[in-house]
């Protein structure tokens, strides 16, 4: 930073002008700073510092032992091969959740959407990817149409495919199959239970979090005409606002940074800087904390999946998304569950497993960060095994 010349220079205009420049270059410091923490790269690199602690013995909770990394991979091989014989993998994303149970419950609502599907498939997946949080262990929705009881991610997914079709989200009695700013502001936590099938002897966690956020989600619609447009405000709309400005190709970290930006005001209060909610993103006491930030580890789980899950409707829509491998593996439990189970990554300790911990917790950040650099090195091992090139596997085909 290029600092004023001495004080006995300068007048009181040039002090106010030497002010205005320092603040400014601060001020960009920080939006940098802002900005690179909402992208994918930020949670690579930061998930690496992690990593290069565990290697050098310097983390309190876990170990990795990469001698396991071959197990794994063929692990995952030998699954894959189970669901796709021929290797033809899908993308891991939302859309494979609404087919669960082997079931096809996606062609009969494009034949009802006709020619107006691309924005209310945007809608539909990111309404259910919002939805998709723990729903814990004895909620199951049991689908009316299919007589098939799903818990967990597949029936949170199910339950919100079945109440958009039913216009739960919509405020168009003409037209149920939309997501919409006046819908979203108007439910109630017994239309939200009464779509999930909530009851005592069926209750979903953090049911009122999820309406919390839907009310949010509502908001932030109304409030961003220019990314969600009007008549009404809608999340299928941002596919204008991306068309508009990037055109028929889109990075698929730049969508990520979009989805951040356009969704990023609906996250409960969490870490900020500059007044700015960072989201997913958790500090770890092993990393400085100078400069502003250095000591936070992205994830972006939730953001992640859903711009995973939007790939598949905007290319349909026309929009196509390159770079795959921009974006990084899932943070979660079933990803890190993994890695534990087959031993890749070792507690230190007994309370690591024994005990709860909350997700800001150091336990939590470690397990999570060494997750996201395993399921690099679980993809490219994978390629390795069957001969592929990443752009013929990518990342997003391997977590499938």
């Amino acid at each position: 930073m290029t600092l004023p010349p001495p004080l006995g220079s300068q007048t009181a205009d040039d002090l106010r002008t030497a002010e205005g420049q320092v603040e400014g270059q601060v001020e960009g410091q920080v939006e940098g700073r802002i900005a690179y923490l909402l992208s994918a790269q930020a949670v690579r690199d930061r998930c690496r510092q992690i990593f290069n602690l565990c290697e050098a013995d310097k983390l309190e909770h876990f170990t990795c032992d990469l001698a396991q990394l071959d197990r794994v991979a063929e692990y995952v091989v030998e699954t894959t091969q189970q669901s796709y014989p021929d290797f033809e993998v899908p993308f891991h994303s939302r859309w494979r959740h609404f087919d669960a149970g082997d079931t096809d419950r996606l062609t009969p609502l494009y034949q009802a959407l006709g020619d107006n599907q691309a924005k209310a498939l945007l809608d539909l997946v990111i309404i259910s990817v919002l939805l998709d949080a723990g729903a814990g262990t004895q909620w199951r929705y049991h689908d009316p149409l299919t007589d098939q009881g799903l818990g967990r991610s597949e029936g949170l997914a199910v339950a919100s495919l079945r109440a958009f079709e039913q216009g739960v989200f919509s405020s168009d009695p003409q037209w149920p199959y939309q997501v919409d700013a006046i819908a979203l502001q108007s439910l109630t936590e017994s239309d939200l239970a009464q779509a999930f099938q909530v009851s005592e002897t069926n209750p979903l966690v953090g049911l009122s979090g999820r309406l919390s956020l839907l009310h949010q989600l509502g908001q932030t619609l109304a409030t961003n005409p220019d990314r969600f447009g009007q008549n009404p405000p809608r999340p299928g709309n941002l596919l204008d606002f991306w068309q508009d400005r990037y055109g028929n190709t889109m990075d698929a970290g730049v969508l990520l940074s979009e989805v951040l930006a356009s969704l990023g005001a609906i996250w409960p209060g969490r870490v900020a800087i500059a007044h700015t909610n960072l989201g997913d993103v958790w500090p770890h006491p092993a990393l400085a904390d100078d400069p502003l930030g250095a000591n936070l580890v992205p994830f972006h789980k939730l953001s992640q999946w859903l711009t995973y899950s939007l790939v598949e409707p905007l290319t349909a829509a026309g929009l196509s998304v390159t770079h795959l491998n921009a974006l990084t593996g899932l943070a979660e439990y079933r990803n890190g569950g993994l890695c534990v189970d087959l031993g890749l990554l070792v507690p230190k300790h007994p309370q690591v497993t024994r005990e709860s911990h909350v997700p800001s917790s150091p336990v939590v950040v470690e397990w999570r960060a060494l997750t996201v650099v395993m399921l690099d090195l679980i993809g490219d091992r994978v390629c390795q095994l069957l001969q592929k090139t990443p752009d013929e596997l990518p990342l997003i085909k391997v977590l499938e």
